[in-house]
């Protein structure tokens, strides 16, 4: 461990003399203690005291190497906490943590929850939508929320999503002598003075949430009518074969339907799209599905419009690739990389075959119909047939 600089405390929410020995004695060495307002006046900082900076930022803490220096924040500092901002900045000799129970522990320890069984979700900074592919039947969610307003805005939220009926368990000021805990539903949120540090547990009721299961509904998305429809976007999310962290270029992005279920899968996504209309239809659908923090648009033309972007572990190249665009392609895929390719035209389809000739992997067609009416009765509509490319480079 060395003789680290920095102290991460964990702090309570009543006072300093409730943290262990260690948390004490290294904030009484502190020469600067910084943390919310709150934090510096129950732990007596005076002046060794630093508030944080709106917005928020690490580079004060920085600026004060070399002396001692103490950071408080909420229980733990590495879950949904400070500590996970600032040590990527730091040597591992320069630091070290002291925990407190984290908002989650004391809610689950409130409520009588097995925390092994429930979502825990940061919402300080994140959009609500972020809870989207989250709802579950009768699934819990603890959400650390931004300040008294935000309950009422998260009971909003759910009713908007057909969770009108879950139950909330506002906790306030967990850990100290003002705690409180009221339950209240969704749909009668009426809960006006609401104190934070704020949490709310949630409990959700039956018949909810996204399927788990590629090929989301079409009317999900916003569209202009270019998406992959749901049963080819299923068959394509399988090839595509998602797996959590990984990072997808979908080139000729239509309304990134197929980005929002890769990242819904756990992955993250760059959707590169050359209509200016559709782009905003993926922005949309990155906004209402949450998915801000993983899933980028990007307006242009390929290869210029991916020119300087992180390498993607999987593509996914929709019905309007052309000879030129895997000419570019190619060979910037680093080994590796599994790419999917979706055909419609008999050009393309032709191309598909050139290419899994040259380069090995599956080629798979795609033929469906749906029932329709026909007269008085009814017979089968077939759908455009669609050639799919799929290989490991």
């Amino acid at each position: 461990m060395g003789d680290p600089w920095l102290s991460i405390i964990g702090m309570p929410d009543d006072s300093a003399d409730a943290l262990p020995p260690a948390s004490r004695a290294a904030l009484a060495k502190a020469e600067v203690i910084f943390g919310g307002p709150r934090h510096l006046e129950r732990a007596g900082a005076g002046a060794r005291g630093r508030a944080w900076p709106v917005p928020f930022s690490v580079e004060p803490v920085l600026a004060e190497r070399g002396k001692r220096v103490a950071m408080l924040v909420s229980g733990d500092p590495f879950w949904f906490g400070a500590g996970g901002s600032i040590v990527g900045a730091l040597q591992p000799d320069e630091w070290h943590s002291l925990p407190a129970p984290s908002t989650f522990s004391l809610v689950a320890n409130a409520l009588g929850w097995r925390l092994e069984e429930v979502t825990c979700h940061g919402l300080h900074a994140a959009p609500l939508a972020q809870l989207r592919g989250a709802l579950r039947p009768n699934g819990r969610m603890i959400c650390l929320l931004r300040d008294g307003k935000a309950p009422a805005a998260l009971a909003e939220f759910l009713c908007t999503q057909g969770a009108g009926t879950a139950t909330l368990h506002v906790a306030e000021r967990l850990g100290g002598p003002d705690a409180r805990v009221r339950e209240v539903r969704a749909d009668r949120f009426d809960l006006t003075d609401v104190q934070a540090p704020v949490a709310v547990g949630v409990a959700l009721p039956k018949g909810i949430g996204l399927q788990r299961s590629p090929g989301l509904p079409d009317d999900h998305f916003a569209s202009d009518g270019q998406i992959t429809k749901a049963p080819v976007r299923a068959l394509t999310l399988s090839a595509l074969a998602p797996r959590p962290g990984e990072l997808l270029w979908d080139i000729g992005a239509g309304s990134g339907s197929v980005s929002v279920e890769f990242c819904l899968a756990g992955g993250r996504a760059i959707a590169f799209e050359q209509h200016a209309t559709r782009v905003e239809n993926i922005t949309r659908n990155i906004a209402d599905f949450g998915l801000n923090a993983r899933m980028q648009a990007f307006h242009g033309r390929a290869p210029n419009v991916w020119a300087g972007q992180p390498l993607p572990d999987v593509v996914f190249v929709g019905g309007g690739g052309n000879a030129a665009l895997y000419d570019a392609l190619l060979p910037a895929l680093p080994a590796g990389t599994r790419l999917v390719a979706n055909g419609v035209t008999l050009e393309t389809e032709a191309l598909l075959a050139q290419l899994q000739a040259a380069h090995g992997g599956n080629l798979l067609r795609i033929e469906l119909a749906q029932a329709a009416p026909l007269g008085r009765m009814r017979g089968w509509q077939p759908l455009r047939p669609v050639v799919q490319w799929s290989v490991t480079l």
